[in-house]
Parts: C-alpha cells; structure tokens; sequence
C-alpha cells in the first residue's frame, strides 16, 4: 500500500499547463467560485493516464493567458509550488523549472522537474517533460474567446507514471487535485481584474 500512496502525488507533476505541480491534502479553499462547473475527466489507457480540463473564466483570452504563462510567479498562486522560474527562452520557447512538496497522510514527498513550454500568443500552450518524475507527459492548453469577455480553457494531455495508479481510487483523486489546481488558477485570474480595475480611476 505504501508504493500506492507514494505514486499518486509524483502523478500530478506534469498535469494541468504542463507546470509540475503538487498534490496536498489542504483544506478547503472558500473562494465564490468552487470549481464544480470546471469539467475535469481522467482515465487511464494501459500505462497512459489521460487528462481533459475544460473551464470557463469571466475574462479575456489575454488576461487568462498572462496568468497561465506567469510562470515566473506560478508560486505566488498555486499551492505547493516552492520555487518556479523560466531558465531559459527562445523566442516563444521556454524551459521551465519547478519545485515542489507535498503530502499524502503521513508521507511526504518534494519534486524538481523541468519542461519544455512553446507559446502560441494568445491561443495556445504547448509543453512536455524534458526531466522529472514520469516516463514521459505532454499537455497542450488552448484558449478559446466565447466573446463578451468570456474565456474557455481547454486542456488535453497524457502522461505516463513510473509507478502503478488505481484505475478507480487513483484517477478520482488525480481528477479532484486537477480541478483544485484549475480553481486556483481562474481565482488568481479574477484576482488580478479586480485588482486592475481598483487601480484605474473612474471616470467622471
């Protein structure tokens, strides 16, 4: 059993953006929104687990994607993040390197991964594994305009774990990380408009 709880939060790397982030068994978080109109669907494929994420956020695609792509902060937002950087860019190609911790009951665990983000401004991101925790994992997220200042975000990747996941326990629990991680994201996007429009002056 206790090979079974190790694997789960090395799963997570990779997910989401194709940023490494972490499982935790935090509290609660209470903002308005709770996720549960995000669609998140995970299902295993022999070894390949395979994730699908679609979420709607009341903003435009380029103030969604300015926080999808800040990665040089993604540890200001996203929990149990320790440490992200870009360590490299070319042109709209990046290289991406992530700390992260995590706890599963009493065990504990910290991963260092890095990957390779391409950016298609302000459509589409492209990433995948160069070194980490997995076999191998790439995620591509578009954004998609539903106009009047609305945005759905659709992401698709697979991945393939070094160790065994539950096809049952294990793709349930990798579904609910996801949707946390994706409530995080679209309140850190409502958190900056907020702030943003609270600095703007009003018109007389």
């Amino acid at each position: 059993m206790k090979s079974t709880l190790r694997s789960l939060p090395a799963l997570m790397l990779g997910l989401s953006l194709g940023i490494p982030l972490a499982l935790a068994q935090a509290p609660a978080r209470t903002d308005a929104q709770d996720g549960r109109d995000i669609v998140v669907q995970v299902r295993k494929d022999g070894a390949t687990i395979i994730v699908d994420v679609e979420m709607v956020v009341q903003a435009s695609p380029l103030a969604t994607w300015d926080v999808l792509t800040d990665y040089d902060h993604m540890a200001q937002f996203v929990a149990n993040v320790h440490s992200s950087r870009i360590t490299n860019r070319n042109g709209n190609t990046l290289v991406v390197a992530q700390k992260s911790s995590t706890s599963f009951g009493l065990l504990n665990f910290s991963f260092d991964n890095v990957r390779e983000v391409e950016l298609v401004p302000h459509s589409e991101i492209r990433s995948k594994l160069i070194s980490g925790d997995m076999k191998a994992s790439a995620f591509t997220t578009r954004l998609v305009s539903d106009g009047g200042g609305v945005t759905r975000v659709i992401n698709h990747g697979e991945f393939v774990p070094t160790m065994w996941v539950p096809p049952v326990i294990g793709t349930a629990f990798l579904a609910a990380e996801t949707r946390r991680q994706f409530i995080e994201l679209r309140n850190e996007i409502a958190r900056r408009i907020v702030a943003l429009r609270a600095a703007v002056p009003a018109v007389q």
